[in-house]
């Protein structure tokens, strides 16, 4: 096993130790796979032909059973989704299957030609785990009001006010208040289903059989059924054209058997748009919070596509004028234009 360069920190030493414990070949090579917005760290293990993914989610900042608990469900429902090999939750040390190195952002911005495919294959794998996921959702939290509100929040605290400066007058606060209201009565109002949270270009990975490969599903939740499907379309990484976002949205609402006989194509527009507004501007809290917390700028750069998809509801959506005001007149000036 290779050894770590000199000034490696501990938490890679007992990784390492860790993983001479486990049923894997020896003599294999250790390198950095990715990190992600949380605490945790991925590793890559190269062993001849053979290849691991290590995952670090030091305590108490994670927690590794919710991971395990939800890779055990998409394992059942036969999804293709990183699978434990081996865990030592108390040191919060995994040992996963390989997905490989391409993400489904990766390859679409190489080549955008292949979205077709690619999008068909990740709304038919988000239908059969809202379908199969049914058995299972019972057992994963709730994605209630208080959460919502929550989420909500993370925009007002840390966007508006510690980012970029705002002031929220009492009128301002019963705006707020209003719209978030409507958003979260919009995500109850929704058939609820087994949702990933996260089920986006960064967490899809582009393989050759049962794609896509999934990851990062350890929030998942009981929730609203356009959750996922906005993560993956209207996504805070890459941008497609409206009248594609539409078709796409089409094909999953004739794909999906859960929504026939319970709303019409109209209704279930609605319910997705809608989700998307609490979704990017919780997103967009959470990027200005990952730059002042956690010392993470590099997401500050995506605020402006995920705000723009918020502004582009204008037209049908008047109810949202306090929000899109607030974005187009105070916050998106303090950004350059997304890439």
């Amino acid at each position: 096993m290779s050894e770590l360069k000199p000034g490696s920190d501990v938490r890679q030493q007992q990784l390492i130790a860790w993983l001479a414990s486990q049923d894997v070949p020896a003599g294999g090579n250790l390198a950095p796979a990715s990190a992600d917005a949380s605490f945790r760290r991925y590793f890559r293990y190269q062993a001849g032909k053979e290849s691991f993914i290590l995952m670090d989610a030091p305590p108490p900042n994670e927690d590794c059973r919710p991971f395990v608990k939800v890779a055990s469900y998409l394992e059942a429902m036969s999804l293709n989704a990183a699978r434990v090999i081996g865990a030592d939750l108390d040191q919060g040390f995994l040992l996963l299957t390989d997905l490989g190195k391409t993400q489904y952002l990766d390859e679409l911005t190489r080549n955008p030609a292949r979205a077709p495919s690619l999008y068909d294959d990740a709304i038919n794998t988000l239908v059969k785990m809202q379908s199969a996921g049914s058995q299972h959702r019972a057992m994963l939290p709730p994605y209630d009001a208080k959460l919502l509100d929550v989420e909500l929040s993370l925009f007002h605290d840390w966007l508006c006010e510690k980012h970029i400066g705002i002031g929220f007058s009492v009128n301002d606060e019963m705006a707020w208040r209003d719209t978030c209201s409507l958003l979260i009565g919009n995500a109850l109002d929704q058939p609820q289903v087994f949702v990933h949270r996260d089920y986006h270009s960064r967490n899809l990975m582009v393989v050759e059989t049962n794609n896509p490969g999934i990851l990062d599903f350890q929030d998942a939740m009981n929730g609203p059924v356009s959750y996922d499907l906005v993560s993956l379309l209207k996504d805070c990484y890459i941008r497609w054209p409206a009248e594609q976002i539409r078709a796409w949205t089409e094909a999953f609402y004739v794909r999906n058997e859960l929504l026939h006989g319970q709303m019409d194509l109209e209704t279930f527009v609605r319910f997705f748009d809608l989700m998307g507004v609490q979704r990017h501007i919780k997103a967009a809290g959470i990027f200005a919070r990952l730059n002042h917390r956690d010392g993470k700028p590099g997401y500050l750069g995506d605020i402006p596509r995920t705000l723009g998809y918020i502004v582009d509801l204008v037209p049908d959506y008047p109810e949202l004028g306090f929000v899109v005001d607030l974005i187009t007149e105070t916050i998106l000036p303090k950004f350059e234009a997304p890439a």
